[in-house]
Parts: C-alpha cells; sequence; structure tokens
C-alpha cells in the first residue's frame, strides 16, 4: 500500500463514493473548494493505494509550512473494520514527517451521537494522536482539538497556526461569526450551519 496525492480525477471519484456518503453534509466542503484551495497549494489529498484501487483518503489543508490541519480522514466504506484508518494515518505521519499534524473530532457532550464520538477520540489516541489543551467550535459544532507530532507542541503556537487556517480560507465576516477558537463554553458553540453557506 502507498499513500500518494489524487489526481484531479481520484479527487472527484473519492469525493463522491467515499467523503459525500461517509460525512454529514454539514461538514462537507464543496469539492470546488478543493480543488481551488489546491490550485492555490493550500490543500493536499492524498489517497492511500493498494495497486491502482483507492482505499482510503487523509486530506490535508494547509497553513504555514510545517503545519497542516487533518481535513478529513476517510477509509472506502467497503474497505472498512480492517486497520485501514491506521494505516493511512502512520502513512501520513510518515509522508509529513516534518510537519505538525493538527484536527478536530466531535467533542462527545456536544455530539448527536457521543458513543460514535468517543470511540473516534479513542482511535485518534491509540493511533498517538494528543489532545490539545482547547478546543474548537465551527459552524456550531464543538470539536476536540488533536494533533499529531515528533514531540509536545505549545497550545498557543497550535492555536495560532488553527486561526491562521481558517482566517486564510474565510472571509473576516463568516470567521467571525462561525469560527471559535478556542472554545468559550460560555459562549456554546453556536447554531448549527452548514459549511457550505
Amino acid at each position: 500500500m502507498e499513500l500518494k496525492i489524487a489526481t484531479p480525477e481520484q479527487l472527484k471519484l473519492t469525493y463522491e463514493r467515499d467523503l459525500r456518503p461517509s460525512f454529514p453534509a454539514a461538514e462537507l466542503k464543496p469539492l470546488e473548494n478543493m480543488e481551488r484551495m489546491w490550485a492555490e497549494g493550500w490543500y493536499r489529498p492524498y489517497c492511500l493505494f493498494d495497486g491502482e484501487e483507492i482505499l482510503g483518503e487523509a486530506f490535508l489543508w494547509l497553513g504555514h509550512p510545517g503545519w497542516g490541519l487533518l481535513d478529513y480522514l476517510c477509509v472506502s466504506p467497503r474497505a472498512r473494520n480492517g486497520g485501514l484508518g491506521a494505516a493511512i494515518l502512520r502513512e501520513l505521519a510518515r509522508a509529513e514527517a516534518d510537519a505538525v499534524i493538527f484536527g478536530e473530532s466531535e467533542d462527545p457532550d456536544d455530539a448527536p451521537d457521543p458513543e460514535m464520538a468517543r470511540r473516534r477520540l479513542g482511535f485518534y489516541a491509540r493511533n498517538g494522536l494528543c489532545t490539545a489543551g482547547y478546543d474548537t467550535a465551527m459552524f456550531g459544532v464543538h470539536y476536540k482539538t488533536l494533533y499529531l507530532a515528533r514531540g509536545q507542541v505549545d497550545d498557543d503556537a497550535l492555536m495560532a497556526e488553527h486561526r491562521f487556517i481558517y482566517r486564510n480560507t474565510f472571509a473576516p465576516d463568516k470567521y467571525e461569526r462561525y469560527v471559535r477558537i478556542p472554545y468559550d463554553p460560555a459562549r456554546g458553540p453556536g447554531e448549527r450551519v452548514d459549511w457550505q453557506q
């Protein structure tokens, strides 16, 4: 198996075949946004290949050099429950060995399916991701912040890069309205809205 960057055609295929049925519409970026960000150098759509077959994906939303947000991690529905999610993370850590890879996973306390959110956090912990000292809220969804790095990462540095990625993508009014880094429990996560709005 090999993790490598998808072609534009493979990105479209995996978006429709794997991501669309696996993620709620409110959490799924439009394909056109991914394609634009990739063309501008802000996105890396990695796919795990077994020969010519794509078994899963790890899409990185890039920030400053050495930092990347794990935007989507997905195993193809027909290849699940075989340890491929862990394999994708291992290969991603090799491919991006000098980077801090961070991400968001729904907080079980506010998730529609708390047990699934707990299992997801457990999966990430078993695969070497650390929990940062701050949470986030995006478009009304409360997330735990996780990261994968060779050592401990300072929360302030991580938060600065986390903010940079979203500020670099969204208009200031959209960022102020829908992005909360860090999450403030007193304010709550806000109204759940479709990412595409």
